[in-house]
């Protein structure tokens, strides 16, 4: 499924430079590898090799970045991955196929919410290791590490958060689809055929809207996350005398 990735964080906000470039080509190079091969990963642990055998059960970008999509993601804030191929037909867990897409459709976004904790606690250990060096809020490297765990957190949270919405081709449509009696999953599974279609017309005609939504759907994951993680850090620092 293509990962759509619409960016509308402060850190672009000051333009393009080398630096921003490549904070944020390093930054959509892990989220949307990881978010690929998390939804390949999921599928051959059901017993589907379809990924593995087509290589892309890997975290190397270059199996993963679509040429376009990743310069629609500079140009336009919005880009996406190739999809990781699935045959549901080949899962051998026990699942049944209905269960076993929608754990492969969640894989994705969980992965991005694995990747938006970790990046916090990159952000809040490095502010802790220039505490304890001495070191300025405004020194240079510090700025550029506190940039890209910013940039890390804030772009898998946004990835989460509209990859589950319910709209196809998106994974929320196929996380959604679970819920329906079966008569109505296939109907809902049918408009998988017009998705592209689908997602060009949310974009142009809805995409405040989206943004909207994705602005107040994000405020309880930041509370969730940030929160108990700095409240964490912060009985750190006291114990260790910086605050």
């Amino acid at each position: 499924m293509p990962t759509i990735v619409p960016i509308a964080l402060t850190l672009l906000s000051g333009g393009f430079n080398l630096q921003t470039i490549l904070i944020v080509l390093l930054v959509m190079s892990i989220s949307l590898s990881f978010h690929e091969y998390m939804h390949g990963y999921v599928a051959y642990r059901l017993g589907d090799d379809t990924a593995s055998l087509a290589g892309r059960l890997t975290m190397n970008p270059l199996a993963h970045l679509d040429p376009i999509g990743t310069l629609m993601f500079f140009l336009l804030g919005i880009g996406y991955a190739k999809p990781v191929p699935i045959n549901p037909a080949r899962f051998t867990r026990g699942k049944s196929m209905k269960f076993g897409i929608m754990l492969t459709s969640l894989a994705g976004p969980a992965a991005n919410l694995l990747l938006a904790i970790v990046a916090v606690f990159l952000f809040y250990g490095t502010v802790t290791v220039a505490e304890a060096a001495a070191l300025q809020v405004d020194n240079p490297v510090l700025r550029i590490f506190l940039n890209l765990f910013e940039f890390l957190y804030q772009s898998n949270i946004v990835l989460m958060v509209f990859n589950l919405l319910p709209i196809p081709p998106l994974d929320g449509s196929k996380v959604f689809s679970y819920l329906l009696p079966n008569e109505l999953y296939y109907k809902f599974l049918s408009l998988q055929r017009y998705s592209g279609i689908i997602l060009m017309l949310v974009f142009i005609f809805g995409r405040n809207i989206i943004s909207t939504v994705l602005t107040y759907i994000r405020i309880p994951f930041d509370y969730i996350i940030m929160t108990p993680i700095a409240a964490l850090f912060q009985t750190l620092w006291r114990l260790l005398g910086f605050v």
